[in-house]
């Protein structure tokens, strides 16, 4: 019976430990999300950028200038 309740102990701390883990590579990964790559984007594609004019490569259209002002 103890050595029942000892593999529970150390599975649910080893949950614990990896469930706050990944919490932090999220938000890391959020962040890196947030921050602008280029002055023009796709609305259709956010993920397609360019420091000037064009079109978006994946779909055809006008890239358009990212708003800085905030």
């Amino acid at each position: 019976m103890r050595r029942y309740i000892l593999i529970l102990a150390v599975t649910a701390a080893a949950l614990s430990i990896t469930a706050c883990n990944s919490s932090s590579q999220k938000d890391a990964k959020a962040t890196e999300a947030a921050k602008p790559k280029g002055k023009y984007y796709c609305t259709m594609h956010p993920d397609v950028t360019s420091d000037k004019p064009g079109t978006c490569s994946k779909c055809g259209m006008e890239l358009v200038e990212r708003d800085t002002t905030k």
